[in-house]
C-alpha cells in the first residue's frame, strides 16, 4: 500500500463536455492510498470592468458565468458519486473567479494536501498551462500531470528522470511513496543536452534508494539528436513506465517562467503520468 500520502488535491477546469482524467486517476490513487480526495473545479469568471458596458452585455456575462459554474457543480457531483461508489473518501468544491485569482486560490489549496493530480495542457500558451505552473512553481507541493488516455492509477515501472540536480533530488525523495510499492525502478540519466560531468551520477542513487527497499536499475544514454526530453519519453515507452519522476526546470528566474527544454517536452508529450517537483 502507498504509505505517507493521506491528502490528495484534484483540479480540472471543466468548461466543455470533455471528461477530466485527473478525476479519474486521483480516485483511482485515493483509493489505492486510502487517502482523502479534495475534487475542486476551476471555472474562470468572465468579470465586466467598462463602467459604460450595456445592461444586455453584462446579462449575456453573467448568463454565461452561471453556465460555466452549473457545469462544474454537475462535474464535481458526478466526481462524488465516483468516489463513493469506489469506497474513496472525497469533498468537492467548485471555484470561479476571475483568472489571476484562481491560480492564486488553487495554489493555496495545494499547499495544504501532499500532492496535487491535474490534466496535462499541450498548449504552452492555455490557460490551463499557466494554472498549472503556478502550482508547480508557487505550491511547494508534488504535481502529477495526467495525460490523455490515462484513467486508472499504477506504478508498477516507475522511470526517474535523473540529473543529479537538487530538484531531481527532491522529486526522487518526494515520490519514495511509489517508488517503494514499483516492482521495478529505471534511474536514467541523459548527456548530451547538458554538462552532467559535476552531477551526482545515478549509480551513487541507487543505494540510497536501496535501503529504502525500492528495487532499482541505472541506465545512461545519449541524447537523441540533442533532445533528452525526447529520449526520456521514448526509453519511459521502451520500459512500458506507469510514470516518470523528475524535478522540473526553468531558463528564467523571473515570475514569467520560461520553462526548460525537457520540462517542456514532457509536459506536452509524456505517455505517461509525469511526477514533478520545483
Amino acid at each position: 500500500m502507498l504509505e505517507d500520502i493521506k491528502n490528495i488535491l484534484i483540479g480540472f477546469r471543466q468548461e466543455d463536455l470533455h471528461p477530466s482524467n485527473a478525476v479519474s486517476y486521483g480516485l483511482s490513487l485515493a483509493r489505492e492510498a486510502k487517502a482523502h480526495a479534495s475534487v475542486c473545479a476551476l471555472s474562470s469568471k468572465v468579470v465586466v470592468t467598462h463602467a459604460f458596458v450595456s445592461g444586455v452585455a453584462a446579462g449575456l456575462v453573467a448568463s454565461e458565468n452561471k453556465r460555466l459554474r452549473e457545469l462544474a457543480e454537475s462535474a464535481v457531483e458526478q466526481a462524488r458519486q465516483n468516489a463513493i461508489s469506489a469506497g474513496v473518501l472525497c469533498s468537492g468544491e467548485v471555484v470561479q473567479e476571475p483568472y489571476a485569482a484562481l491560480t492564486s486560490s488553487f495554489t493555496n489549496r495545494a499547499r495544504v494536501h501532499d500532492l496535487t493530480v491535474v490534466d496535462a495542457e499541450l498548449s504552452s500558451w492555455s490557460l490551463g498551462r499557466g494554472l498549472l505552473e503556478d502550482t508547480l512553481f508557487s505550491s511547494g507541493r508534488p504535481l502529477i500531470v495526467i495525460p490523455s488516455g490515462t484513467l486508472e492509477f499504477r506504478a508498477k515501472t516507475v522511470l526517474v528522470a535523473w540529473d543529479g540536480s537538487a530538484r531531481a533530488a527532491r522529486a526522487v525523495n518526494d515520490a519514495l511513496p511509489f517508488l517503494k510499492v514499483a516492482e521495478n525502478v529505471e534511474i536514467l540519466s541523459v548527456s548530451g543536452e547538458k554538462d552532467l560531468s559535476m552531477a551526482v551520477p545515478g549509480g551513487e542513487l541507487a543505494p540510497h534508494l536501496s535501503r529504502h527497499g525500492v528495487t532499482c536499475s541505472v541506465k545512461d544514454l545519449t541524447a537523441k539528436h540533442g533532445d533528452a526530453g525526447e529520449t526520456i519519453r521514448t526509453q519511459a515507452g521502451l520500459i512500458r513506465a506507469d510514470m516518470i519522476v523528475m524535478g522540473a526546470y526553468v531558463r528564467s528566474r523571473m515570475r514569467q517562467f520560461v520553462l526548460g527544454g525537457v520540462t517542456e517536452t514532457l509536459l506536452g508529450k509524456s505517455p505517461v503520468p509525469l511526477f514533478l517537483t520545483y
